[in-house]
């Protein structure tokens, strides 16, 4: 029952429980003093690859970053 009862908050907000989640670390990760801060802004980069298929065959893969954060 415990995990029920922020369920309507960030619901009500009109959040993702993943939108809420990425605010708190965002939050978490500013209120840290350097050099912990800018060691945990670097863990925000992501990498990922994407194949386009055609013909029911993967394409060769694209490699992509990004930098996820929140304003």
């Amino acid at each position: 029952m415990a995990s029920n009862a922020a369920a309507p908050f960030w619901r009500s907000a009109g959040m993702t429980y993943i939108t809420y989640s990425n605010l708190c670390a965002n939050l978490v990760r500013n209120c840290l003093k350097e050099p912990y801060k800018a060691e945990a802004l670097s863990r925000e980069k992501v990498h990922y690859s994407i194949s386009k298929w055609a013909d029911g065959k993967p394409q060769k893969p694209s490699k992509h970053s990004h930098l996820f954060f929140l304003h």
